[in-house]
């Protein structure tokens, strides 16, 4: 039983986050003996000049980060850096790293920042019998969702509007609007009410006008192609402006995921201080959509209601 508490885990699934920019930075420091940081300014190093030897040690120890650390994932960096300060008696060593994908780079930042320490101390430790190798710290790290929480203090007040014929006559079983809800919920909304309409263009504008106080109105059915796929007309009209944005993020969301995304017609708006989607019927199509939006669309609550960007 120890042996399988203690067996490996897979990596993290971060298929379904979506890509931000990702920055990191890291600081090692090397301890030296002042004489040696006298070599190095003199370029009196038997082995020749350590910095630029680190510099380089180090930007490939980023690229190669998953290849020492196993349950990295593989990142394409767009940028490493790394840069040196000499004081009296140490040598300073800043490590960043930039990309833009679903994970952070902060290992990739202490991976090179370590690396390069360690080639300093092996190009110094003939000249030097007192290095030592103090501290690997992370400094800062930005991007994902993090970076993006509701400009409100207070939590958030979803609804959910469900359309289908086959779900209001109770021949079938809801599974995106409950979907939808416990998405809400692990996001920290409180989620007011979750109603089932038929594909009736009048009961749909009906819920939409008769909602009142939340800061989200989530409705799935009813966007794709179908004789009575009617959502997108019925609750257009009902929009003081649209989201286009918001809409083209979950396309593109979907259809990196499956080629059945190009026939969504998943509309996005704001009535009023709220914000309206209208997403697919399938449980798939309704998790791509939030995932491709959320937390990033609770930030524009507090706008609608005056606050100003972090």
């Amino acid at each position: 039983m120890q042996a399988e508490a203690c067996a490996p885990k897979a990596m993290r699934d971060v298929s379904h986050k979506f890509d931000t920019l990702r920055t990191a930075t890291a600081q090692a420091t090397v301890r030296v003996s002042p004489s040696s940081i006298a070599a190095i300014r003199e370029g009196r190093v038997p082995k020749g000049d350590p910095l630029p030897v680190a510099k380089v040690a180090g930007i490939l120890a980023a690229k190669n980060t998953p290849l020492l650390i196993p349950f990295c994932h593989s990142v394409a960096l767009d940028h490493v850096g790394v840069d040196f300060e000499l004081g009296e008696d140490r040598i300073v060593v800043t490590a960043s790293a930039k990309a833009v994908y679903k994970t952070g780079v902060e290992m990739e930042a202490l991976t090179a920042a370590a690396v390069a320490a360690l080639n300093l101390y092996d190009i110094l430790k003939m000249i030097d019998d007192h290095l030592e190798i103090e501290a690997v710290t992370l400094l800062d790290k930005r991007g994902g969702k993090s970076d993006y929480k509701p400009s409100v203090e207070r939590p958030l007040r979803a609804a959910v509007l469900v359309v289908s014929d086959s779900v209001s006559a109770g021949t079938a079983q809801d599974r995106s609007g409950v979907a939808i809800r416990e998405r809400l919920l692990a996001e920290g909304m409180a989620v007011d009410e979750v109603r089932t309409v038929p594909d009736e263009p009048e009961k749909i504008r009906a819920f939409i006008e008769g909602a009142s106080g939340v800061d989200l109105l989530v409705a799935t059915g009813g966007t794709g192609i179908g004789p009575r796929d009617r959502t997108p007309e019925a609750v257009e009209p009902l929009l003081d402006r649209r989201l286009e944005g918001v809409e083209e993020a979950m396309r593109a969301y979907g259809q990196r995921r499956t080629p059945y995304a190009m026939m969504s017609r998943s509309l996005a708006g704001v009535r009023g201080s709220c914000v309206v989607l209208c997403l697919p019927g399938s449980t798939g199509g309704v998790v791509d959509c939030l995932n491709a939006v959320l937390p990033t669309l609770a930030h524009a609550t507090g706008i609608l209601r005056g606050g100003g960007h972090p």
